[in-house]
């Protein structure tokens, strides 16, 4: 069964208006839906995202919405790192951080997450249900080596980007600060809010 081909629903600079909109009406954070578990029905609804292009103009729309959906985790002490890179080359084309308490472990995370989905072409999350968090299993199973351990992370947060007719991936969409699950969750419900 071929993937859904998701479109841009908004113009450009709909995006600014919502963190407009959350910098002036400041509001309690929302529910992050909680993502699938089972590898099954992650795989049919969440794992992966094929859009109808992705440019840099996509990519900052939806870094952008994503920084307007977590502002109000930020203003409730709750920040966030937000970075978009492309795939071929791992160059970063929207990165940002929406408060406060983002360290240099936050860009550690984001890289170790980002392999996990440049290696594996599946979301961090479907690797950390695979394994069940087991990151011993996973570098054994793989043949991670001590040296390389540290170059993966089987954490929710980091979703891969593809495009319809284009092979392989194109870009991986990354979120940190949250637990794994919100950082999985949010990017999948920006994705399915603005995109159909």
């Amino acid at each position: 069964m071929a993937p859904k081909v998701w479109t841009r629903r908004r113009q450009a600079g709909a995006a600014l208006e919502k963190v407009q909109t959350a910098i002036q009406s400041p509001q309690a954070p929302e529910p992050i839906p909680k993502p699938h578990s089972d590898l099954a029905a992650l795989k049919a609804d969440g794992d992966s995202f094929t859009f109808s292009s992705f440019t840099s103009d996509d990519a900052f729309e939806l870094g952008t919405l994503l920084y307007a959906r977590l502002l109000p985790y930020a203003q409730n002490g709750q920040s966030t790192l937000i970075s978009i890179a492309l795939a071929n080359s791992s160059q970063v084309v929207y990165q940002t951080v929406t408060g406060p308490g983002i360290t240099p472990d936050n860009e550690c995370w984001v890289r170790r997450k980002r392999n996990t989905v440049l290696r594996f072409g599946c979301s961090s999350w479907f690797m950390r249900n695979k394994f069940g968090g087991d990151e011993t299993a996973f570098a054994a199973k793989y043949a991670i080596g001590d040296a390389q351990k540290s170059d993966y992370a089987i954490h929710g947060g980091a979703i891969p980007i593809r495009v319809h007719g284009v092979d392989g991936l194109v870009a991986v969409v990354v979120v940190s600060g949250l637990q794994q699950h919100e950082d999985h969750g949010v990017i999948v419900d920006v994705i399915k809010s603005n995109w159909e």
